[in-house]
C-alpha cells in the first residue's frame, strides 16, 4: 500500500468520538510562535479544556521542561514559577516558564507532566507535550524526533500550517511507529491572557458529538484538514509504554501544538 493511500485511510478514519466533553490538554503557550528577534520567551504551562474554556485541572510541578535546539537540549525547569490559571468555572494551579531565544532556528519545547490523577475515570494521565518556536524563519529540525517515551512527529512544518490545508503527524512509542491509536484533536478557542492569567474571549465554540478523533494507520501517520487559523492540539491516548502508575492504569499520552493560518 502507497503512503498515499495509507494517509487516505487514515483521513477517511476521522470521525467525532462518542465523548460527551471535549478534550483535556496540556499546554505550552506564548501568543506568537515566529520570532524576529531574540530574547525571552514567556510560556504558559496549563491542563486545560481550551476548546470550550472549560475545567481546569491542577498541574503539579512537571518531572521536565526543557527546548531543544539543533540537538541540544535547553532546561527550563529553574525558569518555572508556580501561578493560579483561572479558568471560566474555577481556578487550578499552573506554571509560568521563559524560553531564552538566541539564534535562528527551531525550538521544540517539551513538557514532561508528572502524572495526573483522573477521579472520575479512577487512571492517571501523563500528556509528554511539544510546542515549537522559530527564530528567524529558518527550518532546523522541527521534523526529528527527539527520542520521548512517545510523540508525535510533524511531518508540516509546525508554526505556519495554512488554515485549510492539511495537517500529517506520525505516533512514536518508543521510536517505533504505533498502528490504530486515537488522536484526540483540539483547537484553542479561548486562548489565555499573558498578563491576567485567564482566558481570553472563545473563538468558536465546540461542536455536538464530544471530541474530535482520528486515527493512526498500521505505520503510526494520520491527517486531519485544519480548518481555522489559530493553535491545534493533538492527543495520542494511551501511545506511551508506561500503563501503570502507582497500582493504577496510566494513560500516556503523546501531545503536540502547531499554529495555523489564514492566508492573507
Amino acid at each position: 500500500m502507497t503512503f498515499l493511500k495509507k494517509l487516505g485511510l487514515a483521513t477517511a478514519a476521522l470521525a467525532l468520538s462518542i465523548s460527551s466533553s471535549s478534550a483535556h490538554f496540556v499546554l505550552a503557550y506564548t501568543p506568537e510562535v515566529n520570532l524576529e528577534r531574540a530574547g525571552d520567551v514567556p510560556l504558559k504551562l496549563i491542563f486545560w479544556h481550551p476548546f470550550e474554556n472549560g475545567h481546569v485541572m491542577d498541574l503539579a510541578k512537571p518531572e521536565a521542561v526543557y527546548m531543544m535546539h539543533k540537538g541540544k537540549k535547553i532546561d527550563l525547569m529553574d525558569s518555572l514559577k508556580p501561578i493560579t490559571f483561572k479558568g471560566a468555572s474555577n481556578e487550578a494551579k499552573a506554571f509560568d516558564a521563559t524560553a531564552k531565544i538566541k539564534r535562528n532556528g527551531d525550538y521544540i519545547i517539551v513538557v514532561e507532566p508528572t502524572p495526573y490523577y483522573e477521579g472520575s475515570e479512577d487512571i492517571y494521565i501523563q500528556q509528554l507535550t511539544k510546542s515549537f518556536l522559530n527564530k528567524g524563519g529558518i527550518p532546523t529540525g522541527w521534523e526529528e524526533p527527539l527520542g520521548l517515551a512517545t510523540e508525535i512527529v510533524p511531518l508540516n512544518k509546525p508554526t505556519n500550517i495554512l488554515a485549510g490545508s492539511t495537517f500529517t503527524g506520525r505516533v512514536l512509542a518508543e521510536g517505533k511507529p504505533v498502528a490504530g491509536a486515537e488522536i484526540e484533536i483540539e483547537y484553542m478557542a479561548a486562548e489565555p491572557n499573558m498578563e491576567t492569567n485567564s482566558p481570553k474571549d472563545p473563538k468558536a465554540s465546540p461542536m455536538p458529538g464530544g471530541a474530535v478523533v482520528a486515527l493512526s494507520d498500521e505505520n503510526g501517520y494520520f491527517s486531519f484538514g485544519i480548518p481555522k487559523a489559530g493553535f491545534w492540539g493533538f492527543a495520542a491516548l494511551g501511545s506511551g509504554p508506561k500503563k501503570e502508575h502507582e497500582g493504577k492504569e496510566l494513560s500516556q499520552d503523546a501531545v503536540i501544538w502547531v499554529r495555523a493560518y489564514d492566508v492573507k
